[in-house]
């Protein structure tokens, strides 16, 4: 038995539709307004196998760049999202990508502060501890050593 509200026959063209179109999972929820989890069921139980196995979470997969993008190339795709979202007309489904992209390059922009941080940190530990190494070796050069020959001969009173 079907939970929730049943599909009118135009929301299932529409879902073909975005589908065959390529649409990811999350902007096909936004734009039939249903959620993700109906949007899969939906899509296998109509028979669209290839847009399942697409949208299937166990198929996604995140490419990693090769380099870090730069602080300043994140803060030019979050003022590029700005500017972009400042057009008229934009439906609900570019709306929300402007919004994940824009919290995305936030996030992204205070990790990598935090990296950098960390790094300059790690730099100067690694600084410190030769510095104290060349230190302690020089103690250990200059530390007086025991003389054997005095301790081995007799006192005279």
């Amino acid at each position: 038995m079907p939970k929730g509200i049943p599909w009118t026959n135009e929301e299932e063209v529409r879902l073909k539709q975005l589908v065959q179109d390529g649409a990811n999972l999350q902007a096909i929820a936004i734009a039939l307004d249903k959620s993700e989890n109906s949007i899969y069921n939906k899509i296998k139980r109509l028979g669209l196998e290839e847009g399942a196995k697409r949208l299937s979470p166990s198929s996604f997969e995140i490419t990693l760049p090769a380099e870090l993008p730069t602080s300043e190339q994140a803060l030019k795709m979050l003022a590029g999202a700005l500017e972009t979202a400042t057009q008229p007309g934009l439906d609900k489904t570019e709306v929300f990508r402007l919004q994940v992209l824009a919290t995305i390059a936030r996030a992204y922009d205070r990790l990598l502060a935090n990296y950098i941080h960390y790094r300059e940190i790690e730099t100067k530990l690694i600084e410190l501890e030769h510095k104290y190494g060349q230190l302690a070796q020089k103690i250990q050069n200059n530390a007086p050593r025991p003389n054997n020959a005095q301790n081995t001969q007799p006192t005279t009173q």
